[in-house]
């Protein structure tokens, strides 16, 4: 039932940790850049993502969320925590969610559907990415691709017809 939204969440994981590696090379100024309309600089950036993506995972698990921070965690740390999420939101979607379940958010001030959870917690991890590629390439630094297309060449989803696949 969750197998197409499983795979948007593989490719959400799976984004944020290439983003990570790659940063992995930049010197400790370029990870501490920011850029217009961004977050934060790049560290921080990735604490938010992290912290964030974790939160909404545990939050449609009917946790409460994760109260360590992010901000100030090295790359490695960070990483931890992505492949922790990415094993959580493998476990949760292997069940139903009920898209219309009511999360009490803003510290008891408002209430939101679970679907609209999910459709934030996707949309939120692809934003700040594209943040921190835009502050690499204020930098002269060529980004690496993180789009599903990357993901899906990446991880044997798009692949090359043969010439006798053209038919069709």
């Amino acid at each position: 039932m969750n197998d197409a939204l499983i795979e948007a969440f593989r490719h959400n994981t799976w984004a944020t940790r290439e983003l990570l590696t790659f940063c992995r090379g930049l010197s400790a100024e370029q990870l501490g850049s920011t850029g217009t309309g961004s977050y934060g600089d790049i560290l921080a950036t990735f604490g938010h993502i992290v912290r964030s993506d974790a939160n909404y995972a545990r939050r449609l698990a009917g946790d409460e969320p994760d109260q360590r921070g992010d901000e100030s965690l090295d790359l490695d740390q960070l990483a931890a925590r992505v492949e922790e999420t990415g094993l959580l939101w493998e476990q949760l979607l292997a069940g139903p969610i009920d898209p219309d379940r009511v999360i009490v958010v803003d510290r008891g001030a408002s209430e939101v559907r679970a679907g609209i959870f999910v459709a934030q917690a996707l949309h939120h991890g692809n934003a700040h990415r594209e943040q921190v590629c835009a502050i690499l390439t204020g930098l002269g630094v060529d980004p690496p691709g993180i789009q599903a297309w990357e993901y899906a060449w990446a991880t044997g989803r798009l692949w090359e017809r043969t010439a006798g696949d053209r038919s069709v």
